[in-house]
């Protein structure tokens, strides 16, 4: 077996659950070591945090630049390959530009940076060095959803007509009420989450399925938000009319007040010949609608299904594969990148699904804005 990529963690220490996720992730499959991390911004917390996940202490660093200028003086052989960037959204751009800038290998958390400029201006960076950039766009290592995309690109639906995505959670409603409780909340904040709560969140994860499954780009939306208070600032819901061409439309509806909601993402497609319905919720049942044939459902493990859903499966055929398995399988996708291995394009999402959320983000804002007109993307 190849020798294990060295991974650095910036972020995701304490009770963090997307710390937890990643970690999980990055041990799946036995292609990554834990060297070196900054848990938190508290120096003495990350070493609490790394004695207590059984990490080495002797490269927990006290912040971010320390974590870079000692790294550089390790000889390559020795020193962090990959960084997981897993903090607010606020500091994704700088960490993951100075990264790039000394030639690291990026995973970075969604969305990718704050801005859609900043988002160019990573990118730039990123051809400038020449390295691997992963966002985390999870639920594109669900295997069932790997499926989907195979069959859309296999022709199984035909030309594409509808897409109707939706993310609906309802954690933030309890919160929302309460206008001294909306300032404890970092993705309440502008300054911490971007401009963007509810889209920049988990709309972003619609928009960035429907171009993976269906192999589409939006080209143009318009945009209607619900903010509930006029102190509040941020986007809490909100409903995007989408067009991928003059006859391919869709919707995404987006929510976090939407009550008793748990992590409810769900998409549909629908083609000249067929649709497909997945849900996050049950994510082992990918269903195939006809007018003239049984409904169809396709499940993991089985022989019938792609092999870029069968790489992203892990248990025999009847046992549930849940989201750390699809961050898993985004993890193993990035470690044959860097390896210089074969791997396929839907393995990770890339600089490009990082950079295309961003616009997606801000032109949903401007459309919203602008009194819920039509905005066309980059």
């Amino acid at each position: 077996m190849p020798k294990k990529i060295r991974l650095g963690i910036l972020g995701g220490g304490g009770d963090s659950l997307i710390g937890i996720l990643h970690r999980v992730a990055a041990h799946m499959f036995d292609n990554y070591d834990i060297v070196g991390a900054v848990f938190s911004p508290n120096h003495q917390e990350s070493l609490d945090f790394a004695k207590e996940i059984d990490i080495p202490l002797n490269r927990i660093y006290p912040d971010f630049d320390t974590l870079i200028s000692e790294e550089l003086k390790l000889p390559e052989s020795e020193r962090i390959q990959v960084c997981s960037v897993q903090t607010p959204n606020f500091l994704h751009f700088p960490m993951a530009k100075k990264l790039l800038d000394n030639g690291f290998h990026v995973i970075c958390e969604k969305p990718m940076t704050t801005t859609y400029e900043e988002a160019k201006i990573l990118r730039d960076a990123h051809k400038k060095a020449g390295t691997i950039f992963a966002v985390t766009h999870t639920y594109t290592g669900y295997p069932m959803v790997r499926q989907m995309r195979e069959l859309v690109r296999s022709g199984a639906l035909g030309k594409i007509h509808k897409v109707d995505a939706r993310y609906y959670q309802g954690w933030i409603n309890p919160i929302i009420h309460d206008a001294e409780k909306r300032k404890t909340v970092w993705r309440l904040d502008p300054t911490k989450a971007g401009i963007s709560s509810c889209m920049g969140d988990i709309g972003v994860h619609a928009f960035n399925m429907i171009e993976y499954t269906t192999g589409l780009q939006i080209k143009s939306l318009l945009c209607d938000f619900n903010y509930l208070y006029q102190d509040n600032v941020m986007d809490v819901d909100g409903t995007v009319l989408i067009r991928m061409g003059d006859h391919v439309k869709g919707v995404i509806r987006a929510s976090q007040v939407a009550t008793g909601e748990e992590n409810g993402l769900a998409i549909r497609i629908y083609g000249e010949k067929g649709g497909l319905v997945w849900e996050q919720e049950r994510p082992n049942f990918l269903y195939k609608l006809s007018d003239t044939e049984p409904l169809q459902v396709y499940k993991p493990g089985h022989t019938y299904n792609s092999d870029l859903s069968l790489d992203g499966t892990k248990l025999p055929a009847g046992h549930p594969e849940g989201i750390f398995d699809a961050m898993g399988n985004i993890y193993r996708g990035v470690a044959r990148a860097i390896r210089g291995a074969e791997f396929d394009p839907g393995e990770f999402p890339t600089m490009t699904d990082g950079v295309r959320g961003l616009n997606f983000i801000e032109a949903t804002v401007a459309s919203h804005k602008s009194g819920n007109t039509w905005v066309t993307l980059d």
